[in-house]
């Protein structure tokens, strides 16, 4: 677990003994393949730091599930609405590969806010960061052609292309999975 203290240590300066108290709140969880860390109609209850794998984030519509974004490693997992609010969440956030996940309940979260000193300027700052990425990894997407899309979506998540089935790809992308197939045969 020592491996999530260089990740908040970019947003913030942590005394030995707050590092100690933190990792002490902390616990492992390993999710299979399409396993869900949180589902919709559910109020989430964790903060996870993804230490190996890929998460979905999506939704589910009522003829489809529409993939919103993935989670890579060293990075946090949360639906923030639903954790902060404690009210059941819209999304789901399901592990599209094996993962490795460190993990803070709600209740560890709020009292590690509480206990040490920084972690809620440390925490506002993981928070903005995270929802930066994920406006940058977004807005790009927004107005472009499916072939450009795509193009970007390759820059944006080059761990990602491989890992993960073609259909969460187009469903992200907004194109048919036919229609992201032409597209990755006229690329090559």
């Amino acid at each position: 677990m020592k491996e999530l203290i260089p990740y908040f240590l970019q947003f913030g300066y942590l005394e030995e003994d707050h590092i100690n108290t933190i990792l002490s709140n902390a616990t492992t969880l390993h999710l299979s393949k399409n396993e869900h860390f949180s589902q919709s109609g559910k109020i989430h209850h964790k903060v996870a730091f993804i230490f190996e794998g890929i998460l979905r984030v999506y939704y589910d519509n009522t003829r489809e599930e529409i993939t919103k974004y993935f989670v890579e490693e060293n990075n946090l997992v949360l639906d923030i609405q639903s954790f902060d609010n404690k009210i059941p969440s819209d999304g789901n956030i399901q592990a599209i590969t094996n993962c490795k996940l460190i993990v803070f309940s709600r209740e560890d979260w709020q009292r590690l806010l509480v206990e040490v000193e920084g972690w809620d300027t440390i925490v506002n700052k993981l928070i903005s960061h995270a929802l930066l990425q994920k406006i940058e990894r977004r807005s790009p997407l927004v107005s472009e052609d499916a072939t450009t899309r795509y193009l970007k979506f390759m820059k944006i998540y080059p761990n990602v292309i491989n890992k993960v089935p073609l259909s969460y790809i187009a469903s992200y992308l907004g194109v048919t999975q036919s229609s992201l197939s032409r597209i990755r045969k006229n690329i090559k």
